[in-house]
């Protein structure tokens, strides 16, 4: 499957965007979905993920309450709404995908997609 990532910006703190994941080339809905980002100078992290049917959502502790990860099988399509953004979520915003687990473990997903860049100012 390809991932298509996009909607990334600059905000000011506070604010807010909407990520979109598109998916191409294979039957989207059996895969689970998860949100990654890489700030400057720092490890890629775990966001958010959601199951194939959107029914189990998981979070990061960094952003449980004011991030939404939703999805769209009938458009191929995963989103992260970001809410009451910080200068600390400032990085390149991943989605990928896997066919196991909706999980925060990186190494388990086979597919990704190129990043969009999220900006937040001060």
């Amino acid at each position: 499957v390809q991932l298509q990532a996009s909607g990334g910006g600059l905000v000011q703190a506070g604010g807010s965007l909407r990520l979109s994941c598109v998916a191409s080339g294979r039957t989207f809905s059996n895969y689970h979905v998860g949100w990654f980002r890489r700030a400057p100078g720092k490890e890629r992290e775990f966001v958010a993920a959601i199951s194939w049917g959107g029914g189990r959502t998981y979070y990061a502790d960094s952003v449980k309450g004011r991030f939404t990860i939703s999805r769209d099988n009938a458009k191929n399509t995963v989103y992260l709404q970001m809410n009451s953004l910080k200068p600390e979520d400032t990085a390149v915003y991943y989605c990928a995908a896997e066919t196991l687990a909706a999980d925060s473990d990186s190494a388990g997903y086979d597919y990704w997609g190129q990043g969009t860049k999220v900006t937040v100012s001060s």
